[in-house]
């Protein structure tokens, strides 16, 4: 359709063959976009409001949802307005090709995204493991989520990444405690000492964090080999930056009387 057939078209269908069935039904359109966007939007609200939601990642999710009333709408208004159908078709076309330039990575980021803020497997603050990375998590947005690692680097995980990673949420829940993290990491020793002297050891070093944690450490044993024993370590600690500090505290002073035990046994 050229200039001169669209200006043809307005004098002879819009502007003095418009039914006025036509523009109430125009009316209807917009009224019921306007309605859906408030009530999209103050339901948006109250539930990143529940969940916590950063700002940033709540003014995404409204703007996501006003964008597709808004298109939505639009559609709507080229045919309910009576348009020829090549407009309705352009205007498909155009919408198609803005989804086909958006990358299947930023796409599967987004319903990712969406996905994490239904099911909340974990919330800012929480000390969490994906994959390979361990940490706090800073910040959740609509594509990426950032964890502060224990060498205070920030990382960057994308939201597609995490559905496909194995998850680990440390936040531990109990009867009488309602908000600690309960934080498991790996000690191996070999059979230079005997199980007993391993337990007086874990004995002596947990017992220094009797009265500084909410939670006296604890220990089991995992496997063990010809070559090995491993014990997975059990912390409890009220703020998740607390793992940074006792976590390397705890395995130093277990190793340093690991290694005191093997001198007294060589001797």
């Amino acid at each position: 359709m050229n200039i001169q057939d669209f200006f043809d078209y307005l004098d002879q269908e819009t502007v003095l063959g418009i039914k006025l069935s036509t523009i109430l039904s125009i009316i209807i359109v917009v009224i019921i976009a306007v309605l859906l966007e408030r009530i999209i939007t103050r339901y948006l609200r109250r539930f990143a409001k529940r969940a916590r939601l950063a700002p940033n990642v709540t003014n995404g999710l409204i703007l996501t949802f006003r964008l597709l009333i808004l298109i939505g709408a639009v559609a709507s208004l080229i045919r309910v307005g009576g348009f020829p159908a090549e407009w309705f078709v352009a205007f498909s076309a155009l919408g198609g090709a803005a989804v086909g330039f958006a990358s299947s990575t930023t796409i599967g980021n987004f319903i990712a995204g969406l996905f994490l803020f239904t099911a909340r497997p974990f919330k800012v603050g929480d000390y969490v493991r994906i994959g390979t990375v361990e940490g706090i998590v800073q910040e959740i947005t609509i594509n990426y989520t950032k964890i502060l690692t224990p060498g205070n680097n920030v990382v960057s995980i994308s939201n597609i990444q995490i559905i496909d990673r194995d998850l680990t949420n440390y936040f531990y829940e109990t009867e009488k405690h309602f908000n600690l993290y309960c934080y498991t990491f790996e000690i191996g020793f070999n059979h230079d000492v005997s199980a007993v002297t391993l337990a007086e050891i874990f004995k002596e070093v947990f017992s220094k964090y009797k009265h500084i944690l909410p939670r006296e450490p604890s220990y089991m044993l995992v496997r063990s080999g010809a070559f090995e024993r491993v014990y997975m370590v059990y912390l409890y600690v009220e703020h998740p930056e607390d793992v940074f500090v006792y976590r390397p505290q705890i395995a130093e002073e277990v190793f340093k009387r690991w290694d005191m035990a093997r001198g007294k046994s060589a001797a």
